[in-house]
C-alpha cells in the first residue's frame, strides 16, 4: 500500500478488516496428511512389519494390551466408585483410634476395596483431610493398590504356573505397607506433610464426579500400559538374549533392574503383571520386586505424592519405599518362591 494511502475498511461495518491470521496446521488436515503418507510408504511399511523380529513385537505387544485391559477397566470403575461414593468418613469410623492397630488395620482395608494407585493417594488425602492418623492413611494408600482382588486376580491370571506369586505379592506388599505405616509413626514429624486440599470432584455432582475420574483414570493409565506393553515386547524382541541373560543370571542385579523398571514404566497395578510376567528370562523374585515396588512409588506416583502431601513428603517417603518394597520382595521371595 502507497504511503499516505487509507488502509482499506469492511464495506458493511466501516472498520478496517482484520488482519490475516497465518494458516496453521488442523487436525483434520494432519490426519489426512498422515494417512497419505501411509498410503505412500505402504509397501516398505508391509515388508517392515513382516520381518520375524517386528511380528515377534507385535504378538508380545497385543498379548499383554489384551491380557490387561479388562482388568485396567474394572479397576478404574472400581476406584471411581470408591472414591465418589464411599465417603472418607466411613473409614475414619471403621479404623481403631490407636494409631498402632489402625495402621495394620488400613493395610489390610486394601485386600478388600479395589483402586488403583491413581484413586490411592487422593483418597488417602482425604483421610488425612477428615483427621486419620497419617500413618494409617499411607499404609491404605501403599496396600490398596497393591494388593485388592482386581490386582491379585490379575496376578494369578498373568502366572497360572506360580500361583505362589500371589501369596507372595500379597505378603511382600502388606508387609512394607505396615511397615512405612509404623516408621512414618514413629519417625514422621508433623511439618513434613502438607494438609491435602480438597479433592478435585468434591463440590461437584457424584455423577459427573465419577465419569471424570472413569475418563481420566482411563486415559491415564491406558497410555501407561501401552507403554508398558511397548517396553515389555521390546525387551523381548529386541534385547539381545545374552544381555537379558546377563542380567536375570545375577540375583541382585536382576533385582534391581525390574524395580527401576517398575518405577519408570509406571503401569497401572491392574496390567503389570501381565507386562513382567512376559519377561520370562528373571527370576520369580526379580518379578515379584517390579509388582511390589511399581503399585507403590513409580514416577506418576512421585508426582502425585508431591502434589497432595507436599514436595518434603515425597523426598523422604520415596526412596524409603522403594528400598522396602526391594528389601520385602527379596525376603519373600526366598521364603516362598
Amino acid at each position: 500500500m502507497a504511503i499516505g494511502q487509507a488502509a482499506p475498511r469492511d464495506e458493511r461495518t466501516g472498520r478496517p478488516p482484520p488482519p490475516e491470521q497465518p494458516r496453521r496446521l488442523t487436525s483434520p488436515l494432519v490426519l489426512t496428511l498422515l494417512l497419505l503418507l501411509l498410503v505412500l510408504l505402504q509397501s516398505p511399511i508391509r515388508r517392515a512389519l513382516s520381518a520375524p523380529m517386528m511380528q515377534s513385537w507385535t504378538t508380545v505387544f497385543v498379548a499383554v494390551v489384551i491380557q490387561a485391559l479388562p482388568f485396567l477397566v474394572l479397576g478404574v470403575l472400581l476406584s471411581a466408585a470408591i472414591a465418589v461414593y464411599v465417603p472418607p468418613s466411613f473409614f475414619a469410623r471403621a479404623l481403631p483410634s490407636r494409631p498402632a492397630l489402625a495402621v495394620p488395620v488400613a493395610g489390610m482395608a486394601g485386600a478388600v476395596l479395589p483402586g488403583c494407585e491413581c484413586a490411592s493417594v487422593p483418597v488417602a488425602g482425604a483421610l488425612v483431610r477428615r483427621g486419620v492418623t497419617p500413618a494409617a492413611a499411607l499404609a491404605f494408600l501403599l496396600s490398596a493398590p497393591a494388593i485388592n482382588p482386581i490386582v491379585l486376580t490379575a496376578t494369578a491370571i498373568a502366572f497360572p504356573r506360580h500361583p505362589e506369586m500371589v501369596v507372595a505379592r500379597f505378603v511382600a506388599s502388606l508387609l512394607v505397607a505396615c511397615a512405612m505405616g509404623w516408621l512414618w509413626q514413629r519417625l514422621g514429624r508433623p511439618g513434613w506433610m502438607r494438609t491435602p486440599t480438597h479433592a478435585h470432584h468434591e463440590g461437584r455432582t457424584r455423577g459427573a464426579a465419577f465419569w471424570d475420574s472413569v475418563r481420566h483414570d482411563v486415559m491415564h493409565a491406558g497410555g501407561f500400559l501401552v507403554v508398558g506393553a511397548m517396553a515389555a515386547a521390546t525387551l523381548k524382541a529386541v534385547a539381545p538374549d545374552s544381555w537379558l541373560r546377563t542380567a536375570a543370571g545375577n540375583p541382585l542385579l536382576a533385582v534391581l533392574a525390574l524395580a527401576v523398571l517398575a518405577v519408570v514404566l509406571s503401569i497401572c497395578s491392574e496390567a503389570d503383571a501381565f507386562v513382567v510376567a512376559s519377561l520370562t528370562q528373571f527370576s520369580l523374585t526379580a518379578r515379584l520386586a517390579f509388582l511390589v515396588v511399581g503399585p507403590m512409588i513409580d514416577l506418576k506416583l512421585f508426582a502425585m505424592q508431591t502434589g497432595t502431601f507436599g514436595s518434603t513428603f515425597a523426598l523422604r517417603f520415596a526412596p524409603l519405599t522403594f528400598v522396602l518394597a526391594i528389601a520385602s520382595a527379596v525376603l519373600t521371595g526366598a521364603v516362598l518362591l
